[in-house]
């Protein structure tokens, strides 16, 4: 998932992150105008358009030719007439019970960061069968987490904090240490 904001190296590294493996990329940046948006997908190579979901301005969906949109707020619908790719963020394993059938893939939000789910719950959920391919752990995830993930049965983790705080926006121009800490959690995963 990207930073909330914007900055000048983020194209590159986006582009550099592609093509380095990653899957999918969320693009995340609340109450920012839909142009910086619109920037920063014409500065990206095309084939990585493809792999991006955009979590506000919809549109952009078709416009660019993204992966798809994600729905944040647990009671919120997909544009009338949407069809496509749609994921969407349970706050909770009921969210999680119904949204999964509807959706590619949920995401799980608080699993490692000590701010919501236990292991314990975790663990529960998992041996209920609600935690499977369709489910994505967010929040705290680091090479140990993503092992842990793995464990339960997650089909995936969205990796935010343990990667950018490997590259300082404000004084940093080389992202090599972000590129080397992508591979490392790159490999966690595999």
């Amino acid at each position: 998932m990207t930073k909330p904001t914007f900055f000048v190296e983020e194209d590159k590294i986006l582009t550099d992150l592609f093509n380095e493996g990653l899957d999918c990329l969320h693009i995340l940046k609340p109450g920012i105008a839909p142009m910086y948006y619109e920037r920063l997908l014409t500065l990206l190579p095309e084939d990585c358009l493809l792999s991006i979901v955009v979590h506000d301005h919809y549109y952009l969906k078709d416009e660019y030719g993204l992966r798809g949109i994600h729905i944040d707020c647990h009671d919120a619908l997909p544009p009338v007439g949407y069809k496509g790719h749609l994921s969407r963020t349970c706050h909770s394993f009921d969210l999680l019970r119904s949204y999964k059938k509807t959706c590619q893939y949920v995401f799980l939000p608080n699993c490692f960061d000590g701010k919501g789910t236990t292991l314990s719950k975790l663990s529960e959920a998992a041996s209920q069968g609600l935690i499977d391919k369709k489910v994505y752990a967010t929040g705290g995830i680091t090479a140990d987490s993503i092992r842990t993930a793995r464990q339960l049965g997650f089909g995936g983790v969205v990796v935010c904090r343990d990667l950018w705080n490997h590259f300082d926006i404000h004084t940093q121009s080389d992202y090599k240490e972000l590129i080397n800490q992508y591979a490392k959690l790159r490999k966690a995963a595999d």
